[in-house]
This record gives structure tokens, sequence and C-alpha cells, in this order.
């Protein structure tokens, strides 16, 4: 089984994020956490508690499995 990987999730963050046109200023507020935090889990130096993780799923409006498996296709 893979581990986890921050910068691969964070990437994965940061793709939905752009792919929604929002800037990590407004994910944040939406979310309800700091810019800072946004950058932090975008650049995979912070693990996200789980409910900001359902938060930005909400958010971005993606089935919370693609953020944490190996196989997630941004593409899609």
């Amino acid at each position: 089984m893979k581990d986890f990987d921050l910068k691969e999730f964070g990437l994965k963050i940061k793709i939905e994020r752009i792919r929604n046109s929002l800037s990590q200023e407004e994910l944040a507020e939406l979310v309800g956490v700091s810019t800072r935090t946004i950058s932090l889990i975008e650049n995979g130096l912070q693990h996200p508690k789980f409910f900001t993780v359902e938060k930005l799923s909400m958010v971005l409006k993606v089935d919370i499995n693609h953020f944490c498996s190996s196989n997630y296709n941004p593409q899609k």
C-alpha cells in the first residue's frame, strides 16, 4: 500500500482550486481557515485536519476520495 504523500495531496488541492477559479485567499475564506494554511497544505508542508479536508471537498466540488486515492486523475 502506498504511503500518504502530502505533496501529492497538496497538488491535488491546488489543481482543483485553480480549476474552480479561486485564489488561495478566496478558498481559505470559504473553508474557514487562514490563507497561510491553504498555502502550507498546497505545498505539502501541513497535514490538514479531517474536517478541513471535508470542507475543501465540498467547496471544490470533488469527492473526498479523489484527494486520498493514489490513482487520482486531475484531467477528469
